[in-house]
């Protein structure tokens, strides 16, 4: 009886180590993507439909190979109690109605995010 229950929990940790396994991230660096083309002329999105989205691995890898600037567009507040780090703070008024105050390299890729 000892014997089964020992041979029970030695499976149980088997295949709980499989699946934590499964779940860790790879280490596989992904490759930093290009800045959409159809908006480095100048071709500025019109809607916000229009705006390309990229996934959180993608952004990370355009920020860190120096491609992309990470832009949180909430409110100060809310950016001073946590955000990605390396990102600045420009809150979305200030792009929808003051977007000349904003000094940006306008061939740099912004990455905006806001949650």
């Amino acid at each position: 009886m000892k014997l089964k229950r020992i041979i029970v929990a030695i499976s149980i940790l088997a295949l709980a180590a499989l699946a934590c396994q499964t779940l860790l991230p790879t280490a596989e660096p992904v490759a930093a993507p290009t800045q959409p083309s159809q908006f480095q002329n100048n071709n500025a999105p019109q809607t916000e439909d229009d705006v390309p989205r990229i996934g959180v691995k993608e952004a990370k890898a355009a920020v860190d190979s120096g491609q992309a600037i990470l832009v949180d567009v909430r409110g100060a507040d809310i950016f001073a109690e946590q955000h990605a780090a390396g990102a600045m703070s420009i809150p979305l008024d200030i792009f929808e109605y003051d977007i000349a105050s904003i000094s940006l390299e306008k061939e740099q890729w912004i990455i905006t995010y806001c949650t």
